[in-house]
């Protein structure tokens, strides 16, 4: 069944611009499609005409009969006073509507009204009312709650007090608990860190209806989606497949597309230059070589088919770096910060060295903004101190972006915060990031976010740096732009140290994991892919012992004491032991196939990795024995 039809679309916002123009498409009920395109291309002008907000120029949108779309791009306006347990409770007009019949009914038959009619709709509306969940809605609101991290605190506050990340929040919960048929998702892992958004990938996929979902976050569309929807020049491309597989067949088709476009121009030059001879020839005397010239003109027009395949241009500009000199690039002695009664982080006692990649990851509002901001001079720390190595230098990119004067354009801006260059130089540096010709000229102001942290990245690379400090460096960006960062990162060598939520970047980057958790950061000095192996090895374990569970102290107790400050140094000096020993076994396999047909070497081989693997298996007795000490 067709969920949703879309045919020829228009919508144009400037005269002889159409931000979509002719585009095409259908939905199957149940289908879980991503909506791709670079920014601007028109995905969320698509979502706004999909639920009416905004007419079509030309075409149609046709909808399947009492479909009900739920969309979460837009904060809705709620009447003032509203809390947040007001607005998700907004989710049940239906079971509210069907309630307030049953009570009727029910006054009318204590009343003496014993009618058929009136024990038959009773039965109907109970049936109903049970069906959609009707008895069971407080328990529905704290499981969504409870995913989303939203607070029984914050529950209680006002919503016009919350911030646009939480207001994001609570509106995508109360999409999830109205349950329409067709999920409309616009960038919904904005605003939402590592918990919750596995908590709505877990959601989505077990969602039974229809979900379109716009998102730049890669890993969220690889689980989610099973195909693609690519809006380019207005019109739309279609992929059967994830992320993944559309990053593939789009580069296979762009492959195809430029060897069938240069076969086709190879073929025009060739007839194109024997037309020129023969046309030469009849000149000279051969006035019938004409006709034949003519007739390869025109086969040339019968060729010329396919246009030549664009590509996105990749990031031109790279950071620059300073030479670093000696081990020590940063050190955390004793740090401690708190906000009034609340604490974020205590006793941070850490060492960077140079050249590591480090993910600072938690919860949103455990505090690592915060200590961005303490290592940038930004914020004072309440007790410790920051030490930096004598050769190093920083750079740092806020999660908010703030310029001094937004009112300029984007060549004066370059141009004031670099003294010295010239405007051609501007410009050219600024071309590097994809601000070409009259763009250079547009005010700061009116430039996107995502557009924004590019200008701010384009500042950056100019200045000599070995400590790259970022702060959500991919909010708000489309995937191409992304990937220009990812480029400019990856030919980065100097130290980095960044907190991010998109587990693409952190997954290629991160070579040393930092969690900051009530208020303790715990070192992983292991790859991303590691670190997630370690988690879930921990929540293994704790849910095989829940009785442990139950006796563990509350969040206000004290923050755990020396053994278990101990234990937690133990479990990351166990880590590394770990990491060595798997290298070991992965050479000792690679030594018994080299020596298979040798049966002394390969004995020799293989009494080396019984003792390896004997080895393994009493560190991995150890470190579960110390990963319940450090939780305990």
């Amino acid at each position: 069944m067709i969920e949703i039809s879309v045919s020829g679309l228009k919508k144009s916002f400037e005269i002889g611009n159409n931000i979509l123009d002719g585009l095409t498409f259908q939905i199957e009920t149940g289908e879980r499609v991503g909506l791709l395109g670079r920014n601007g291309a028109g995905k969320s002008t698509l979502f706004r005409i999909l639920t009416g907000e905004l007419e079509p120029d030309e075409g149609q949108v046709v909808l399947a009969k009492d479909s009900r779309l739920g969309l979460i791009s837009q904060i809705p306006v709620y009447p003032a006073g509203y809390t947040v347990e007001d607005v998700l409770l907004t989710a049940f007009s239906r079971h509210r509507k069907l309630a307030e019949e049953m009570e009727a009914l029910t006054a009318a038959m204590s009343a003496g009204d014993s009618s058929q009619e009136t024990l038959r709709r009773y039965g109907e509306l109970s049936a109903r009312f049970e069906g959609i969940g009707g008895y069971d809605t407080a328990t529905a609101v704290d499981k969504v709650s409870g995913g989303l991290s939203i607070s029984p605190e914050m529950r209680a506050q006002l919503f016009d007090s919350l911030s646009g990340g939480e207001k994001t929040r609570v509106n995508l919960a109360r999409l999830i608990l109205e349950d329409t048929d067709v999920l409309l998702l616009d960038e919904p892992t904005n605003h939402l860190d590592l918990h919750a958004v596995e908590w709505l990938e877990d959601y989505v996929s077990r969602f039974k209806g229809t979900v379109v979902a716009i998102s730049h976050d890669r890993y969220f569309l690889d689980r989610t989606i099973s195909r693609v929807v690519e809006i380019e020049n207005g019109r739309a491309e279609f992929y059967a497949g994830n992320y993944t597989f559309y990053a593939i067949e789009k580069e296979r088709r762009y492959q195809e597309k430029l060897r069938q476009y240069e076969k086709e121009q190879s073929k025009i030059k060739q007839l194109q230059e024997a037309a020129d001879k023969l046309h030469l020839w009849a000149f000279m005397g051969a006035d019938k070589l004409h006709k034949r010239a003519f007739s390869m003109e025109r086969r040339i027009e019968r060729i010329r088919q396919t246009e030549k395949p664009t590509k996105a241009k990749a990031l031109a500009a790279r950071f620059g770096e300073k030479e670093f000199f000696g081990d020590e690039a940063l050190l955390l002695k004793d740090l401690g910060k708190s906000f009034g009664d609340r604490e974020l982080f205590h006793d941070v006692n850490l060492l960077v060295e140079g050249g590591e990649r480090i993910a600072l990851l938690g919860d949103n509002g455990t505090g690592k903004s915060t200590l961005l901001k303490i290592l940038m001079g930004e914020e004072e720390a309440d007790r410790g101190r920051v030490k930096y190595g004598p050769t190093v230098r920083t750079a740092y990119l806020p999660q908010i972006i703030r310029f001094d004067d937004p009112s300029r354009n984007l060549v004066d801006t370059m141009l004031y915060a670099k003294r010295g260059i010239t405007t051609q130089t501007a410009r050219d540096r600024l071309g590097s990031f994809n601000f070409r010709g009259e763009d250079v000229f547009k005010s700061v102001s009116v430039l996107s976010g995502g557009e924004q942290s590019r200008l701010r990245l384009c500042m950056l690379m100019d200045e000599e740096i070995n400590l790259l400090i970022l702060d959500e460096p991919t909010n708000h960006l489309d995937i191409a732009s992304r990937e220009w960062i990812e480029e400019a990162v990856e030919a980065y060598e100097g130290t980095l140290l960044f907190v991010s939520h998109d587990r693409y970047f952190i997954n290629r980057f991160a070579t040393r994991i930092w969690e900051l958790e009530n208020g303790v950061i715990t070192d992983y000095p292991v790859p991303f892919g590691r670190y997630r192996e370690i988690k879930e090895r921990e929540r293994q374990l704790q849910s095989q012992q829940p009785h442990r569970r139950e006796k563990k102290p509350p969040k206000s107790a004290p923050k755990g004491g020396r053994a278990q400050q101990s234990a937690r140094k133990q479990l990351t000096i166990c880590e590394k032991e770990l990491e060595k020993l798997e290298a070991e076994l992965k050479a000792a396999e690679a030594e018994l196939e080299a020596t298979a047909c040798d049966y002394e070497r390969y004995s020799a081989a293989y009494a080396k990795k019984e003792e390896l693997d004997a080895r393994l298996l009493e560190l991995m007795e150890r470190w579960e024995k110390l990963a319940e000490e450090a939780e305990s």
